[in-house]
């Protein structure tokens, strides 16, 4: 039977080599690769710092730190995401507040923030939703506003671009994710990208265990700090991924473009929106169902196309539908339709770099007789 993943890493001899090439040295962490990959990244996205790390998770929560964000502080966010861009506050002690989302992009909905905004408002946390910029915009006068701090969780978006400007240069600052289904991968990893002198120093101390960074002293702690390092190991892959990422954003345009092509028109399924200003570089490719699809038939749907070896699967389950946020908060259904709407009827179809027409027709075909069924 015919098997097609759902995301698949693109995993060449130039990385294998420069990895095998820091696994013939001493140095495996806290060396010169680590480096290279932070200065790459820093020329790539356009800004002054990059801090390398070992997730973007433990990125969102140096970030959420180095502000000061702490207990009875709240932070306004989006409940559409990937659980760690509210968990990343909630780990300060901080309250995230949630507001619901806008239709096309699926980002948050500038319109619903400043209701939110109170006394005790910190932050802004945007999410670059499926690598779709957020309307920074409009969210950066929101914040200068209320003299709010501004948070990019870029994870799913590098190389996305918002009227003209990279994501994670439009906030104090931004993360990237490099997970194995990300744009580019270095196997587990993340960054945080600053502009900030003051907020780069901070986050690279306290991921190195709170160590003086200025005079490079070994055992000498001067803040709270958690290993949170990424190893020259994973640099090295990042390093190689990055010298590639021209051909890798070719790549997943082709792979979206293959998807566009043989799904427009198909009765009950909606392309991803792709907003005039926006250049986007590809995370994943989730349809939406069509209104007449209740979330059990989507469950039917994915059901189907998992026995033709066609993986694919919900995208994302809100953050406030989660147990965890339930029993601490008290969410329930209905607090935010748009969000729960969505969610219900998303599916992320298989997508990758090395994706050939003959799997997409597959998946496509398989697709439009699942819809037929449920």
């Amino acid at each position: 039977m015919t098997k097609i993943p759902l995301s698949m890493p693109d995993i060449t001899d130039s990385e294998i080599a420069l990895v095998t090439s820091v696994l013939r040295t001493p140095v495996l962490s806290l060396g010169p690769k680590l480096k290279e990959f932070e200065s790459a990244v820093e020329r790539f996205v356009g800004v002054k710092y990059a801090v390398a790390l070992n997730s973007a998770t433990s990125a969102l929560h140096l970030i959420i730190r180095a502000l000061g964000i702490g207990r009875d502080d709240e932070v306004i966010t989006t409940p559409f995401s990937f659980i760690s861009s509210s968990n990343c506050i909630l780990f300060e002690g901080a309250k995230p507040v949630f507001t619901d989302i806008c239709r096309d992009t699926l980002n948050i909905d500038p319109d619903n923030i400043e209701d939110k905004i109170n006394k005790k408002t910190k932050a802004i946390l945007a999410v670059d939703v499926f690598g779709h910029p957020a309307e920074w915009g409009r969210i950066k006068r929101i914040a200068k506003k209320y003299n709010l701090y501004l948070i990019e969780d870029s994870a799913e978006a590098l190389g996305s671009e918002y009227k003209g400007k990279k994501c994670g240069t439009f906030a104090d600052a931004a993360v990237f994710s490099f997970y194995p289904n990300k744009q580019i991968t270095t196997g587990e990893g993340g960054v945080i990208v600053t502009d900030s002198e003051k907020i780069a120093c901070a986050c690279r101390s306290m991921s190195n265990q709170g160590r003086k960074i200025e005079n490079n002293k070994w055992l000498n702690h001067v803040r709270m700090g958690y290993n949170y390092r990424m190893s020259d190991i994973n640099a090295a892959l990042g390093t190689a991924q990055l010298k590639r990422v021209k051909e890798i954003f070719k790549k997943r345009r082709h792979a979206a473009d293959m998807y566009n092509r043989r799904l427009r028109g198909v009765l009950g399924v909606r392309v991803p929106y792709v907003a005039p200003d926006v250049k986007l570089s590809w995370f994943i490719y989730a349809v939406r169902l069509s209104d007449k699809y209740s979330k059990k038939d989507r469950h039917s749907i994915i059901s189907i196309m998992n026995k033709k070896g066609i993986e694919c699967r919900n995208y994302f389950q809100p953050i406030h539908t989660q147990p965890l946020y339930k029993n601490i908060f008290g969410y329930k259904r209905g607090d935010f339709p748009v969000c729960e709407s969505i969610s219900d009827r998303t599916i992320a179809l298989p997508f990758y770099n090395n994706l050939r027409e003959k799997d997409v027709e597959y998946v496509v075909t398989n697709l439009q007789k699942a819809l037929k069924c449920a």
